[in-house]
């Protein structure tokens, strides 16, 4: 029983440490470096916000036209001037039917007098629209170049790094580095 136990032991030991060296290991791989920069110049982008406007103006009358309704004071009056004077003309029967015939006519007449066609003219508020473009510039970021080993890089960051950048360099073997000039020992 107690090889059982020193086996197990040995095995959770084993796992133990090889999880310990491959973090050990990626520790390793990747390591921050500081790089010098050369340069940093802030980049603007132009955006437009339109913006719309509108206002009321004067366009012109609007003219309506009707006709008003009867007056009987019109008629009334048509009538009385229109029978006194029918009445002067003619003698006997012929004066009154003169009379009354004077009277119809000036009521016709003072009716259509006073009541006429009214006509009204109104000016004509129009509202009027355009749409003006607003332009404003906003940061964009900064287009960055710094050197590090002996080399020239530029990336674009959102932030101004000052005159120091920190770079994340990792050294890994690059995959599968054979290629047709490579050959192997003739030995192999």
């Amino acid at each position: 029983m107690s090889t059982r136990i020193f086996n197990t032991t040995l095995i959770a030991a084993l796992l133990a440490a090889s999880g310990s060296a491959l973090a050990d290991r990626r520790a390793d791989d990747e390591m921050t470096v500081r790089a010098k920069v050369v340069a940093s110049v802030p980049v603007y982008e132009t955006i437009n916000e339109p913006r719309k406007q509108c206002w009321t103006e004067t366009s012109g009358h609007e003219t309506q036209t009707w006709r008003a309704a009867p007056n009987p004071g019109g008629a009334v009056l048509g009538a009385i001037a229109g029978g006194l004077i029918g009445s002067t003309v003619g003698k006997g029967n012929g004066k009154v039917a003169a009379a009354a015939v004077g009277a119809a006519t000036g009521a016709v007449v003072g009716d259509r007098w006073n009541s006429g066609v009214v006509t009204e003219s109104r000016p004509v508020q129009v509202e009027r629209c355009s749409v003006q473009d607003n332009y404003r510039q906003v940061l964009a970021g900064y287009d960055v170049r710094y050197r590090f080993n002996g080399r020239e890089f530029s990336a674009r960051l959102p932030y101004d790094p000052g005159n120091y950048l920190t770079l994340n360099v990792s050294y890994r073997i690059a995959q599968d580095q054979r290629d047709k000039r490579w050959h192997q020992d003739d030995r192999s």
